[in-house]
């Protein structure tokens, strides 16, 4: 579904991504793990065309994307969650879903899409009235996956989804990706500090340092790694 292929990424004259490649096939789950500074959020941002490539290339389905409006790169089935949630914060539940829609504000089915998402999130159903700014941490990542999803995203980009809340909420934000990618089989590509947490729910997994791609395996073979444990599962 997405390839990226030797990408360079700068800011200013600083090189964020050093020639990065990587793979993403349909109805999987890939993990990019790393640690701060190394370079996952920059990838993210570079495929949506935020933070665009100076070189490389980026290819959806096989069409090339690294020139393409962010925008654009909505409308063609890339939506990101990002790092820090980024809701609306003045805006209610339902109002962010419906910025989540924007792309699509003639589309007949956004009500049956809304109760879908529902389903998923029933707290964001109780919530519907209640402004985003309110929401418990864990409430406002469920709101911003769930604006996401609301572009129909083939593709869904998670940029650190576990980032400040409880172990408990955790683990439940994680049932919920596995659940969007089994039952609506919407592909991810998941950025995480949590290593553990994301190696055991991904397919592969793909470990970044200062900016160039290191390992790539099954997420199975990099849980039993020993640089990946020592680096990154705080195992000796």
């Amino acid at each position: 579904m997405l390839q990226l292929i030797d990408v360079h990424t700068y800011y200013g004259k600083i090189e964020a991504l050093k020639g990065v490649s990587l793979e993403i096939g349909e109805g999987e789950i890939v993990t990019l793990i790393g640690a701060n500074g190394a370079g996952k959020s920059t990838t993210l941002m570079t495929i949506c065309g935020i933070t665009p490539a100076r070189k490389g290339k980026i290819l959806l389905e096989g069409k090339n994307i690294e020139r393409t409006p962010p925008d654009t790169i909505v409308s063609r089935g890339i939506s990101q969650v990002p790092e820090g949630r980024r809701i609306f914060p003045y805006l209610t539940v339902m109002e962010n879903l419906k910025m989540g829609a924007y792309i699509r504000k003639s589309d007949s089915k956004m009500k049956a899409d809304y109760e879908r998402l529902f389903k998923i999130f029933p707290i964001l159903k109780d919530r519907k009235k209640q402004l985003g700014g309110t929401l418990s941490g864990g409430e406002q990542q469920m709101l911003a996956i769930a604006r996401a999803l609301m572009s129909n995203p083939r593709l869904l980009l998670l940029d650190e989804p576990s980032l400040g809340l409880a172990p408990l909420i955790v683990k439940d934000i994680f049932k919920t990706i596995n659940e969007i990618n089994k039952v609506n089989g919407t592909t991810i590509l998941l950025v995480e500090q949590n290593a553990k947490m994301a190696l055991q729910n991904s397919h592969r997994g793909y470990v970044l340092e200062t900016g160039k791609i290191v390992m790539e395996d099954k997420s199975e073979n990099l849980l039993e790694n020993d640089a990946v444990k020592k680096a990154y599962l705080g195992e000796n």
